[in-house]
């Protein structure tokens, strides 16, 4: 073999094994469990739904909803592991304050898979999501998310610090091993109000880490705008 044929070959090594999400498809459920109301996972335990998939029992609406609509909602510390969120619900995921988040899969992305509402670290390990019209994690409060070996299906932006919340803040995202297929943004800060992101060994078709000017509400009505790649 040539030395200009293995430089080639070895130059490609790095993006054959960069791509560590799951692109098997959502694991076959071992039961189905609708909610009437959401699951508090309380500070400090873990739920382990052993591949079950949990819902709410009706439809994603067009509306925007809230915690009501949640299938899970993680007290500060809280774990979240092997479940499958099924398509019949509104807001996935609330994480409070720092949580784990591991082999999560979500069939279909209503509003958002997961929600970073509170201030801490959130750990989302494996999993992924599928068809997320816009994001699958939403970062509203302050501190880090790390995602890693997560797999995400026609989206529109797997992670997305907020962009105009009231009292907006810095938030950091570290993303490793992301498979993302079909979509538009892998991830969106604000690089104007601090927010940082570190990213490597990911796969993607558009944007790896989009830039926007973010703005904070409580100054008035307002909505970020794009400031080019970070």
């Amino acid at each position: 073999m040539h030395s200009k044929q293995i430089i080639a070959l070895l130059a490609a090594l790095p993006a054959a094994m960069a791509c560590l999400g799951d692109d098997s498809g959502i694991p076959e459920a071992t039961g189905t469990t609708s909610f009437d109301a959401p699951q508090r996972i309380g500070a400090g335990e873990t739920f382990d739904g052993e591949m079950g998939r949990f819902d709410r029992g009706k439809p994603c609406s067009s509306g925007e909803g809230g915690e009501a609509d949640t299938v899970f909602i993680l007290e500060d510390g809280a774990t979240l592991r092997n479940v499958v969120i099924g398509a019949d619900q509104g807001e996935g995921v609330y994480c409070l304050g720092s949580c784990n988040i591991e082999m999560v899969w979500f069939e279909d992305v209503c509003e958002d898979a997961i929600s970073i509402k509170g201030d801490g670290t959130a750990n989302i390990i494996g999993g992924g999501a599928y068809s997320a019209s816009d994001k699958v994690i939403q970062h509203n409060g302050c501190g880090t998310v790390n995602i890693e070996n997560f797999y995400a299906k026609d989206y529109g932006k797997v992670y997305r610090s907020c962009g105009n919340c009231r009292g907006n803040c810095a938030r950091t995202v570290n993303m490793k091993g992301v498979t993302a297929v079909n979509g538009g943004e892998l991830m969106g800060i604000n690089p104007n109000l601090g927010d940082k992101a570190t990213y490597e060994n990911n796969c993607f078709p558009k944007t790896e880490c989009q830039a926007y000017e973010g703005c904070d509400k409580s100054n008035g009505a307002c909505e970020p705008s794009k400031a080019g790649k970070c």
